[in-house]
């Protein structure tokens, strides 16, 4: 058996060497494309989930959200409850938060956003708002009759079509009039502008929690606590922990919180991904199995002269299958080489897309994956037109 692979090896090294180089070339380099994009576009989606989920917990919440408990409207003593977590082993640290919904006007716009109210001294502790001020301030404690705006909520002057109702272009300094869902209205100063690069974030509005005490008739108004723990990824583990302490409220992840929009995205990602890749394969399917079956035309009558001095077909089959599998196998290492150029290219100057900057994450299942496809198609696409051939008679080889 091992003087078969050898002769079949020595066979297909022939052919190559003989065989014409631009040809070799160019096909060596479709299959490292190919390669390319079996990785590339799964890498991008791998990159947008871990911008999404790094974006929901550094600004929507954190790391577990805790909520009032069944059949209540507000958490009771959320203060409280806040000095409380901050004492649990692996808490950072934790902040209380009303959201709810509201209208905002302003000169004969309006929109009914998200309106936050927070903590802004806790606030910054846990969540990474305050970091996306480009206009105007933040929130401090003593602030009263203040507002922050996204940036998709206050508009702009010189957008002529809206994709989403805004405000107009309001800018800080200006008074808006906010009507929450109990009737009450007041007026509120804008003191910022901010941007996240997040829509979801962008298009909330943030005061102070001390402005909701005349509004709601709670004096420590709170719908959530967000809580910020020491590492990501064991936050179950974290929810028991709260519970083992006594957090008696509802507790949940922020996996738990995001995963129907976050199974969407990725739902979606998954059918193009999966398009691409069976393109992919099937094209590279199609070029190696054109390679190969254009080599045995030309060397038909050789393969016939082959069988005639006594080569068995299995070993002229092995000799193209080796072909393939050179073929593929160069194409992958200059694959390899081309994508880690590019990826390399895109951490350094990564993608922009509406939610925020996006790097390729290359995970090595996926690598792994793709090179065992492509090598599988390799060995069909080297198989199919040496076994057809070699099933023809010698002497009809042989006459061509």
């Amino acid at each position: 058996m091992l003087d078969e692979e050898q002769v079949a090896l020595f066979l297909a090294s022939r052919i190559i060497a003989r065989g014409n180089k631009g040809t070799l070339l160019l096909t060596v380099m479709i299959i490292a494309m190919v390669f390319v994009n079996l990785i590339f576009l799964p890498s991008i989606i791998a990159g947008v989930v871990v911008l999404f989920n790094q974006q929901t917990i550094d600004y929507s919440y954190a790391n577990l959200v805790v909520e009032p408990r069944e059949g209540s409207l507000y958490i009771s003593n959320p203060t409280s409850l806040v000095e409380k977590i901050n004492r649990i082993p692996g808490v950072v640290a934790s902040t209380p938060r009303y959201s709810g919904g509201a209208t905002i006007e302003h000169k004969g716009k309006s929109t009914t956003p998200l309106v936050i109210a927070i903590d802004p001294d806790r606030e910054p502790e846990v969540m990474k708002v305050h970091t996306g001020i480009i206009s105007g301030d933040y929130l401090s404690d003593s602030d009263t009759g203040q507002i922050l705006l996204g940036t998709t909520l206050a508009g702009d002057r010189e957008q002529k079509v809206e994709r989403t109702p805004t405000l107009g272009g309001v800018e800080v300094g200006k008074t808006v009039e906010v009507t929450f869902r109990n009737g009450v209205t007041k007026q509120f100063r804008v003191k910022g502008i901010l941007k996240t690069g997040t829509s979801l974030i962008d298009n909330n509005a943030y005061i102070n929690r001390h402005d909701l005490v005349g509004v709601l008739g709670e004096e420590d108004p709170a719908n959530q606590v967000l809580v910020k723990t020491t590492t990501t990824g064991n936050e179950n583990a974290m929810r028991l922990l709260l519970m083992q302490y006594g957090v008696q409220e509802q507790i949940w992840t922020w996996q738990d919180k995001s995963a129907d929009f976050l199974k969407s995205i990725v739902g979606s990602f998954d059918i193009i991904n999966l398009i691409s890749t069976a393109v992919s394969l099937v094209i590279a399917v199609v070029v190696i199995f054109i390679v190969i079956f254009i080599s045995i035309v030309y060397r038909r009558r050789q393969i016939g002269i082959l069988q005639a001095i006594g080569i068995d077909r299995r070993i002229i089959i092995k000799s193209y299958i080796f072909q393939a599998l050179f073929i593929c196998s160069c194409g992958t290492i200059c694959g390899c080489l081309l994508l880690l150029a590019v990826i390399q290219y895109l951490a350094a100057f990564p993608l922009v897309f509406p939610g925020g900057p996006v790097a390729p994450v290359l995970e090595s299942g996926l690598v792994l994956r793709s090179i065992i496809s492509l090598f599988v198609v390799a060995l069909i696409a080297g198989f199919v037109p040496s076994w057809l051939t070699t099933r023809e008679e010698i002497l009809a080889a042989i006459r061509g």
